[in-house]
């Protein structure tokens, strides 16, 4: 069996994707494991951590679980040089062999001031990488656009794009082959009323329709100018969120295991405006949904 599926195999269907999960203050360290052996027990795979996480925000999840994978979705290449990286890699797998997935990608020009030809700078740093040992079936980029799709799948164990459709996850499988790992995000709102539920869909969104990056995207994809306006149309926003009672929203998250994703990273959006906040009812729930 080849690593990459042993990747897939211990990741399996679902993970949990959050910024609340990472480990900047130390003295929620305790909180966070427990946090994170819940998920496990809940039987999520893998646990995800976003705003441009590196692999120290991992441990304490790592030390509180016995199974559970935990990556970078994704960690800024302008924000950790690929020297670092790598020795934070080589740590980290010391003490927990292959439970950590290093997830990377090149951001956004309004996020990062040195953003300069993301993608060469993509491939510089999977070089670098690749002289510090650090294994490529064990990174996954933020690829959206075919280059980036492409490098994917011939420099890493596979993609985790961020803010995509169905659609975008077909496209990304059909770029990949089977063997590698796609692993698309996928935002959840447990909310029946579609006015409420497009509402906290939209405060949400609204950030990521700024980013050139994902516009370019969606337009890529049937998407038009008009669906990108006014905090994006009802259809871009059933596009990317999952909303509604548990049966829709467990239907809409098969849709992209049925369009090729091995994986899917599970965001929970609620009312709670805390980027930090576990929502861990609401995790419950999303696991009996999964059943």
């Amino acid at each position: 069996m080849s690593t990459v599926s042993t990747v897939k195999d211990r990741i399996g269907r679902y993970g949990i994707w959050s910024v609340g999960l990472r480990a900047e203050d130390p003295s929620r360290r305790g909180e966070l494991g427990e946090a994170a052996a819940e998920l496990e027990e809940l039987g999520f795979g893998a646990v995800w951590l976003g705003g441009s996480s590196a692999a120290r925000h991992a441990v304490p999840l790592l030390e509180a679980t016995d199974r559970l994978t935990v990556g970078t979705s994704i960690q800024s290449i302008w924000q950790y040089d690929a020297e670092t990286s790598a020795a934070a890699f080589a740590e980290v797998e010391a003490a927990h062999p292959g439970r950590f997935l290093l997830g990377l990608g090149v951001s956004h020009a309004k996020l990062a001031d040195q953003y300069r030809r993301p993608y060469s700078a993509l491939v510089t740093y999977l070089d670098t990488l690749d002289t510090a040992g650090v294994p490529a079936d064990r990174r996954v980029l933020a690829a959206l656009g075919p280059k980036t799709l492409e490098l994917a799948r011939d420099r890493a164990a596979g993609a985790v794009p961020y803010l995509v459709t169905p659609q975008h996850t077909a496209h990304a499988r059909e770029i990949l082959g089977e063997g590698p790992l796609l692993a698309p995000e996928l935002k959840v709102v447990l909310e029946t009323d579609p006015s409420r539920a497009r509402s906290l869909a939209r405060d949400t969104l609204a950030m990521y329709l700024a980013l050139p990056n994902y516009t370019n995207n969606f337009l890529r994809h049937g998407f038009t100018e008009a669906d990108l306006a006014d905090g994006g149309s009802d259809r871009l926003v059933d596009a990317v969120f999952a909303w509604g009672d548990d049966r829709r929203i467990r239907e809409r998250i098969n849709t992209f295991h049925e369009a090729g994703a091995d994986h899917v990273a599970l965001q929970l959006i609620t009312a709670e405006a805390h980027r930090d906040a576990l929502p861990r009812e609401e995790w419950r729930r999303l696991a009996s949904v999964l059943d």
